[in-house]
């Protein structure tokens, strides 16, 4: 909703106080904080978001799926091939459309995979879906943004200064120790993550990343030694799991909506669309979220499942795999910055890519739901078969014609 509003009033009467909202700035000089609205929403808010991704991360490590190699390799494979063969097609479709200049600093665009919209359709239209799909898609997405973060931070920082950078290391140690001794007020605790994002800020590399690293953190198995007196929480507390039940919310209610709309606004009327879609870079995104994710997600998941011994969920079909791939192509939150990143917020090819994502993104959750809304249909008459008492005696009519122990199987 908040990127339709952003688009809508980027294209209507109001589209000069839009752009105004956001290209108005507050903050300090000092430390480089002196950013627009738009800045600080990619900058500061999308920290949070991203710090529910570290505490993800960890859990998917330490407890969660990726903590056993043999389940976790198939997704960890689609993973990486879903962010190297978008990357790939997006190179490739540039190349081709002769772009020229700095079209290929977008390569990153169409890697990113976006965890919120793509679980949020999987729950709209999977009603029956096996819950290893929804698995499935959660580890690859957990893999996706590591990797995202990790091209944000290595390829996506101009001008590193080791100095900041290093004493960022003190909040953060400092916000370790407390969260491992499980003391946890927000007094204590804020100051401590504001300053190592205002650290990470000024150091050149991507605030963002403050925010990962602030969840990598926070621990999520019992302390063995006990806690010291003035803790508040017990030693066995999962601590990354309580921080992101209460940070999830304004995550998810607070922090992507208002970057997206920031992010989203872009005018494609009065010619705009008409210079997107001659754009190699739009072109590239758009067949890099669609196409790309397909053919990587889906391909290497064949390849893997076919010549070795790792094997999908014996629930998962090869056309859930299909529509699951499609919908990988949802790569909006991550995208959007990374675009950002790579052309300069507000410039003419960052308006184009802008519109590349929302059309790419669009178009891989509509053809998603189709192939996937097919499939709740298999599952759902599946279910009604084998739930179906016609004659009211709570056995469902499809277990009367299997034979109980000691029986003979031929009626």
């Amino acid at each position: 909703m908040a990127a339709v509003v952003a688009v809508v009033l980027a294209n209507s009467p109001l589209s000069d106080s839009y752009f105004s909202l956001r290209d108005t700035e507050i903050g300090t000089d000092w430390g480089h904080l002196r950013l627009s609205l738009g800045h600080w929403a990619a900058d500061g808010l999308l920290a949070i978001f991203f710090f529910v991704a570290g505490l993800e991360l960890k859990r998917e490590f330490l407890v969660g799926d990726l903590r056993s190699p043999a389940k976790a390799a198939v997704p960890v494979i689609a993973a990486f091939c879903g962010v190297a063969v978008p990357a790939l097609v997006f190179v490739g479709t540039v190349v081709v459309m002769g772009g020229e200049g700095d079209a290929l600093r977008g390569w990153a665009i169409p890697t990113a995979t976006d965890i919120a919209f793509a679980l949020a359709v999987l729950a709209v239209i999977g009603s029956h879906l096996p819950s290893g799909l929804r698995s499935f898609l959660l580890t690859l997405a957990v893999v996706d943004d590591l990797i995202a973060i990790t091209i944000i931070a290595v390829f996506y920082t101009a001008d590193l200064q080791v100095a900041p950078l290093l004493w960022a290391l003190l909040p953060l140690a400092g916000f370790a120790a407390l969260t491992q001794r499980r003391i946890t007020p927000w007094w204590l605790l804020l100051p401590l993550a504001g300053a190592t994002w205002a650290l990470v800020h000024a150091s050149g590399v991507h605030a963002t990343v403050a925010g990962v690293l602030l969840g990598l953190v926070v621990p999520v198995r019992p302390r063995r030694r006990g806690v010291p007196a003035v803790s508040n929480l017990a030693a066995d507390t999962d601590v990354a799991h309580r921080f992101e039940h209460r940070v999830r919310p304004l995550s998810a209610g607070v922090a992507v909506p208002v970057f997206a709309f920031f992010a989203s606004g872009v005018a494609f009327l009065g010619g705009g669309f008409g210079e997107t879609v001659r754009d190699p870079v739009a072109i590239g995104v758009v067949l890099g979220l669609v196409v790309g994710k397909l053919i990587g997600v889906l391909g290497s998941t064949y390849l893997v499942a076919r010549f070795t011994r790792a094997r999908l969920d014996d629930d998962l079909a090869w056309s859930d795999i299909a529509g699951l791939a499609v919908l990988t192509g949802v790569g909006f939150t991550v995208s959007l910055l990374v675009g950002e990143l790579a052309f300069g917020a507000g410039s003419e090819r960052d308006e184009h890519v802008k519109l590349g994502i929302l059309m790419g993104s669009v178009l891989a959750a509509l053809l998603a739901s189709a192939i996937l809304r097919r499939r709740n249909a298999v599952y759902r008459r599946i279910h009604e078969h084998e739930t179906h008492d016609a004659d009211g005696d709570g056995i469902p009519d499809a277990w009367d014609d299997v034979p109980g122990p000691g029986t003979s199987s031929t009626r």
